[in-house]
Formats: structure tokens, C-alpha cells, sequence
């Protein structure tokens, strides 16, 4: 019976890639592929007989790395530029990018760490502090505005104004409503008062149309009460005010 041996646990191949690189002490630019692909699959082999099913992605890398090792046996290629090319340089630059995203992984955790042992409260200022303002100099905030500045920042205001003016209906004339003075309404509320006596306050008001109708209504019943034309009377709090007319030529 063989004695269990207990594999060290890599997050992916690019992880133990770069434990290997970091272990045998290399330049990650300059990999000795044929050493570290031994080492690599040695790794794979062990892992084979310990759980099939995380192996599939170590043994993508390991293929990776066996046509690395091939291409590096034949003569350099050469780009376009007539430089010759390394068939590392990909695989360089995801150890690289992966060794940088690790790191940042570790400073991440470690600021997490510390954060939990900070604990903050709230700030409870003075209310003579909440309560402060800080005084104003008006002095000095108008000591440099001259007349000229002031017409430029009127000038200013009337072009933006112009500019928010719609072209055409800016051209559309104003309708307004015709004023209702207190002479004409009394006029009105007399030659109601000639043929009801006896009316309602409240129902006057709703023949009214607008909200100034019923101003003008209100302050010609108060002119026709202190000339003695008509009486008010109401018989509870609340109840509707019943009108009573003096004016001549009432029909009864």
C-alpha cells in the first residue's frame, strides 16, 4: 500500500506555473521551458491519480507548454518587422497579468482585515458650531463690481432669456380676461336684488366664473351693506347668509 501524499492546492495551471517559476528562482522572462514543463507535468501526473476532474484545465496548459518546448527546438519565425520571435511571450505576458491580479487580490483581503477593526461614530458637533455662519462682507463682495460689470451681466440675462423664447409662439398675442370693477358688479347685484328680495349669499356666489368674480361680489355686498341697500342675516353659525334687498323698484 503506497503512502497517501497530499498535493499543494493551486487556484489554476497559471498558478502553478508561477509557483514554479518562483520556487526554482527564474527570470519570468526568460522561462527554461524544458525544466519547468518537466516539473509541470510531474505536478499533472500526481494529480491524475488524486481527482480526475479539476485536471482538465491543468492539462490545456500542459499541451500549451509541450508545443512551446517544440517550437523552441526549430528555428526561431521571424515577424514582419525581421525581428525573431519568442514563443514564450504569450504565455509571459498571462503570468504576468495573472501575478499582478493576484497580488492586488492580497491587498484587497488585507485591507478588508483592517477595515473590520476600525469602528466609527457619528459626529456630534456643538449646536453653537451646527449654528455658526459665517458672516458676510458685503463690502467686500461688491468691491470690485463696477457699472460696466453690472451692464454686462444684464445683457447676459436678456440673451439668455431671448434664447429660451420659442420663435413662434412667441409671436402669439396675449389673451386676457376683462376687468371687473366694483361699480359694475354692484350694478349687477342691484338689478338681481329687484326681483328676489330674499336671496341666498351663497348661491350668488356660484353663479360667479372666476376666482377675481368672486372677490368683486364679496366687496360689492360689503358696499351695498354699509349704504343700507341691503341686510344680511344669519340664523347659526355656518348656516348659509340670507340676503335681504331695500333697493326701490323691488318686486314683491
Amino acid at each position: 500500500m503506497g503512502i497517501p501524499v497530499k498535493l499543494q492546492v493551486f487556484e489554476g495551471p497559471l498558478d502553478l506555473l508561477l509557483h514554479l517559476i518562483e520556487k526554482n528562482k527564474v527570470d519570468i522572462y526568460d522561462i527554461p521551458i524544458v525544466e519547468i514543463t518537466q516539473q509541470y507535468l510531474e505536478y499533472v501526473q500526481q494529480m491524475k491519480r488524486e481527482d480526475l476532474n479539476v485536471v482538465s484545465e491543468f492539462l490545456v496548459m500542459a499541451a500549451t507548454l509541450i508545443q512551446i518546448k517544440a517550437k523552441m527546438l526549430l528555428p526561431p519565425e521571424v515577424n514582419e518587422e525581421g525581428q525573431e520571435e519568442d514563443p514564450r511571450a504569450e504565455l509571459v505576458q498571462q503570468l504576468l497579468e495573472y501575478k499582478m491580479y493576484k497580488y492586488m487580490s492580497y491587498e484587497l483581503k488585507d485591507r478588508q482585515l483592517y477595515a473590520g477593526k476600525a469602528v466609527y461614530r457619528s459626529p456630534k458637533l456643538p449646536d453653537e458650531v451646527n449654528n455658526y455662519k459665517q458672516p458676510v462682507d458685503l463690502d467686500k463682495m461688491v468691491q470690485d463690481v463696477t457699472l460696466q460689470k453690472l451692464q454686462d451681466i444684464f445683457e447676459d440675462l436678456l440673451a439668455r432669456q431671448q434664447e429660451r423664447l420659442d420663435p413662434i409662439r412667441s409671436q402669439f398675442g396675449t389673451i386676457e380676461q376683462e376687468e371687473i370693477s366694483v361699480e359694475q358688479k354692484i350694478g349687477d347685484i342691484e338689478e338681481y336684488a329687484m326681483n328676489n328680495r330674499r336671496f341666498s349669499f351663497r348661491k350668488l356666489l356660484k353663479k360667479q366664473h372666476s376666482k377675481v368674480d368672486l372677490v368683486v361680489t364679496f366687496l360689492s355686498i360689503l358696499e351695498l351693506m354699509k349704504s343700507g341697500k341691503i341686510y344680511i342675516e344669519q340664523q347659526h353659525a355656518f348656516d348659509d347668509i340670507i340676503i335681504t334687498s331695500e333697493i326701490a323698484g323691488i318686486a314683491e
